[in-house]
């Protein structure tokens, strides 16, 4: 009985772990096939987007190599559910190996602005979107844009109009901005390592300034995209301080300070020019002792504060009204030879 007893219950615990085997199995095979499911539905949860690419040309004037032409290429991601965020390349596709022209980050409109210098010739652009965890990727259909007579800068260096406005009254400031777009010969010059290209201004009024952020804009390799730089120029008010005059409340105190100085040593050298006829060292003294006065009152004529209390402070001069053209120039160096290019920015002062 015992034997029997204890064979079943081996038998009974042996059929236990088979059973559970198999529901195990079961298990992990639906887990693997519901993986997929999920994915497909976490796939489809995402948003649907359409992308567009809308091209337009310009020229800017870069001497001394004559106008260039830039391509602005405006990309537009957009979805019926709210404004697509995340990234979008560009790609030329005209000779047939598609050549990345940039990648930028999607503004809180949902779209990206490219600038771009490119040969001579005609060029298919389209822009992909990467997607994100709200919505699909997507990729545009192909625009076609063609460049003629194009310059032989560089790059090309462009400004655009200042920001509130172009006409400034003394004191006021503007803003703008500079894109420095590389052109396909420069880029080929580069090889692996990038080129730095500083932004200087001239031609600027008396008493007004301009200043870049950054001050040097950075080129990689087989970056066609252009790359900005924000420009602030800032033009001076006149100043309202007045002249300060003697026997002003700053000077009062002072007077009897420079009294009590000068006029005892006046009379002492008085009583030594009196007394060198008799005796010879006396006159020796007195000679030094007028060098002294006189190097000790040199020397009040020409300290600061002596000079402030009796001229006042210098009085801030506005920037004279009138109209202006002013020079914006972007240079590069390869260690050798610099490279210039140049654009123009008007303003008036009122």
């Amino acid at each position: 009985m015992r034997d029997s007893s204890g064979n079943l219950e081996q038998v009974h615990v042996r059929g236990i772990n088979r059973r559970s085997l198999r529901l195990e199995l079961v298990a992990g095979l639906g887990i693997a096939l519901a993986l997929p499911a999920l994915s497909a539905s976490a796939q489809s949860a995402a948003t649907s987007t359409s992308i567009a690419v809308q091209t337009g040309q310009s020229t800017t004037q870069s001497n001394p190599s004559g106008t260039c032409s830039l391509i602005t290429a405006t990309v537009s991601v957009t979805s019926s559910q709210g404004v697509p965020a995340g990234t979008v390349t560009i790609e030329d596709e005209a000779s047939g190996s598609p050549v990345s022209l940039g990648s930028q980050t999607l503004n809180s409109s949902g779209q990206a602005s490219f600038s771009l210098a490119l040969a001579d010739g005609g060029h298919t652009l389209i822009a992909a979107y990467s997607g994100s965890a709200a919505y699909l990727g997507s990729t545009s259909v192909s625009v076609s844009s063609a460049v003629s007579s194009q310059c032989l800068a560089s790059f090309v260096v462009n400004v655009s109009s200042l920001s509130p406005s172009s006409t400034f009254t003394a004191g006021q400031a503007g803003t703008a901005t500079v894109t420095v777009t590389p052109l396909p010969s420069f880029l080929a010059s580069l090889g692996s390592s990038p080129a730095f290209i500083t932004l200087s201004c001239s031609g600027l009024p008396d008493w007004s300034s301009c200043t870049f952020s950054p001050e040097e804009v950075e080129i990689l390799p087989n970056q066609n995209e252009g790359m900005t730089a924000s420009m602030t120029l800032q033009t001076q008010e006149g100043g309202t301080a007045r002249l300060t005059r003697p026997g002003s409340p700053h000077t009062r105190g002072s007077a009897p300070i420079a009294w009590a100085l000068l006029l005892p040593g006046a009379l002492g050298l008085g009583g030594l020019a009196w007394g060198a006829r008799r005796r010879a060292w006396l006159s020796r003294m007195a000679l030094v002792a007028l060098v002294g006065l006189v190097t000790m009152l040199g020397t009040t004529a020409c300290n600061p504060r002596y000079y402030y209390f009796h001229h006042g402070p210098t009085i801030n001069l506005p920037t004279p009204s009138g109209s202006y053209t002013l020079l914006v120039t972007g240079q590069s160096s390869n260690g050798i030879t610099a490279i210039t290019q140049n654009t123009y920015l008007a303003f008036t002062v009122q």
